[in-house]
């Protein structure tokens, strides 16, 4: 009974780390060439493939040890490269505002 509840939770685990796959996968899709250049990451192409084999290996599930690096890979995507495309795109700004807002309004120095 335990052991059932235990391979459960890896199957769980297993999925979730697919949807974090596939969805790291599809905003690299989605994301300019020239972004990965301004954001002086690696290649759209580098990227694709990784993220494209990190998918495979999630949907066959052969060596544990392959899908922690291939969460560690997503990872890395999602958290350093991501926001770096985002801020090179303009993606990252909200409209209206300009470089000196903060949470409650501008910011100008207490002036």
């Amino acid at each position: 009974m335990l052991l059932d509840g235990f391979n459960s939770f890896l199957g769980l685990l297993s999925a979730a780390m697919l949807v974090l796959a596939v969805v790291a996968l599809v905003m690299a899709l989605m994301a300019r060439e020239d972004a990965y250049r301004a954001a002086d990451k690696q290649k759209k192409s580098f990227w694709l493939i990784i993220l494209g084999i990190v998918v495979a290996v999630n949907l066959w599930p052969i060596f544990i040890f392959l899908q922690i690096a291939g969460l560690i890979a997503t990872i890395v995507f999602l958290v350093d490269v991501r926001p770096a495309l985002k801020a090179v795109s303009g993606g990252g700004r909200r409209r209206g505002g300009s470089s000196s807002d903060g949470p409650y309004g501008p910011y100008n120095g207490g002036r």
